[in-house]
């Protein structure tokens, strides 16, 4: 199935194939561009990933450099060079992000400021009041693959409260470095658009970079939390989290009421994720006198990850009686070793793993998991974002939304008696 694209008409990037059923493209598409008149309201849009190769290809075809092009009447049409906000910021002798205030209705800013923005707007031919009347918000996807489940039913809970409020979604897929200064970020010249794109949403990985980006720029946005990688600065930034180290704490607790002991964590701790999950293992762990037992494997896959990471522990010969992966799709590898190695599931060990994605309670035995309520997740970020545009002084505000234990047939109490690859004293408790 083919879709005419975003990034063929901002990039001139190819067009991406996504399968029929599909959900989060169905929800995403009607507002962002039906709504809005962006393209052929017969056609679906899907993104273009924006990638540095991307943003050099734009650079050296030009595209980069004029954002005049635009979608319109169900057709593209390329319209004369716009004045964006960099040009009347250097007109007033201001900064960018006092530019975007004055759009924004801010009260921030004194009445000298504001006149002297309108009369740089005034002389510019730029219309300031164009930016309140855009109605569309970046959900941006960051070092993430585009059909990633979990960030897709994040997107498909922020697009139902944006459509709600008559906003729509912009949905833009991007990889970018992490460790270079903000200003030498290559992102798609749309983010610039301050008469198309209002504000952002920021899900997959992300980094201080980007932040400071939008921040210069002007950009209002709200950041999915758990996912912001190195140093950033919390306390300036709006962020909703869900509570991912809880609910592991909570799903660890669950195995030991059960009579585990030797309880092993899977995951790749490099990312994040992981991570947080093994510190809420590892303190329900240290709670109980036990010490953590953790297989961390450098793997990009997490099938593949738990699989590698269940097959050293048995070759190891190590105590076992559960396994706690850090994620649905590592724990799916996990049943895939146990099962090659004859041992059944939960009668010689127990698995659970996180997330409750839906092929969670398809696996056989269906899995024991941590449920994230990722369409609030998403709702409460679109909130948040909103909020920033209706209220445009108001601080940084922080929102986490617990998780749900899910108790399913994966995990069982442990024998008395010692199954096959199980063992019958517990791991010693760590000393000092």
């Amino acid at each position: 199935m083919r879709f005419s694209t975003l990034g063929e008409c901002l990039f001139g990037g190819p067009p991406v194939r996504i399968p029929e059923d599909d959900c989060f493209l169905k929800t995403f598409l009607t507002t962002c561009n039906m709504a809005h008149g962006l393209v052929d309201c017969g056609a679906s849009v899907a993104a273009f990933p924006y990638t540095e190769r991307s943003a050099r290809a734009e650079r050296e075809s030009g595209r980069g450099a004029d954002p005049g092009q635009i979608f319109s009447e169900r057709k593209v049409t390329r319209k004369a060079r716009k004045i964006r906000f960099e040009e009347v910021a250097r007109e007033a002798r201001v900064s960018i992000a006092t530019v975007s205030r004055v759009a924004n209705g801010s009260q921030s800013v004194s009445r000298p400021l504001r006149e002297r923005v309108a009369r740089a707007a005034a002389k510019l031919n730029f219309d300031l009041d164009g930016r309140r009347r855009a109605r569309v918000i970046a959900f941006i996807l960051a070092n993430r693959g585009v059909l990633h489940p979990f960030h897709s039913a994040v997107l498909v809970g922020a697009e139902a409260y944006c459509a709600a409020h008559e906003y729509g979604l912009l949905f833009l897929p991007l990889h970018y470095p992490p460790d270079v200064a903000w200003q030498k970020l290559h992102l798609p010249a749309v983010l610039e658009r301050h008469d198309l794109v209002r504000a952002a949403i920021l899900a997959g990985t992300n980094s201080q970079n980007l932040l400071d980006f939008l921040t210069e720029k002007g950009v209002g946005f709200v950041v999915m939390g758990n996912n912001v990688a190195g140093p950033w600065r919390q306390a300036e930034t709006s962020a909703v989290y869900f509570d991912d180290v809880e609910g592991a704490c909570a799903l660890t607790r669950h195995l030991l009421s059960l009579g585990h002991r030797n309880i092993w964590y899977v995951g790749n701790c490099r990312k994040l994720w992981f991570l947080r999950r093994y510190q809420g293992y590892q303190k329900a762990m240290e709670e109980a006198g036990l010490a953590p037992l953790k297989r961390d494997v450098n793997c990009e896959e997490a099938e593949d990850l738990g699989f590698l990471a269940t097959k050293s522990i048995l070759g190891g010969r190590e105590p076992l009686s559960a396994i706690f992966a850090g994620d649905d799709a590592a724990a799916r590898g996990v049943y895939k070793a146990l099962h090659e190695a004859g041992l059944r599931i939960p009668e010689d060990v127990s698995v659970a793993g996180f997330n409750d994605i839906p092929e969670a309670a398809a696996l056989t035995p269906p899995l024991t998991t941590v449920r994230v309520f990722t369409d609030q997740v998403g709702k409460q970020m679109a909130e948040l974002v909103l909020k920033k545009i209706d209220h445009p002084d108001s601080g940084p505000e922080v929102i986490t939304i617990p998780t749900q234990l899910v108790r399913r047939e994966s995990c069982a109490p442990l024998a008395e008696s010692s199954s096959k690859g199980q063992a019958s004293e517990p791991a010693p408790a760590s000393v000092g």
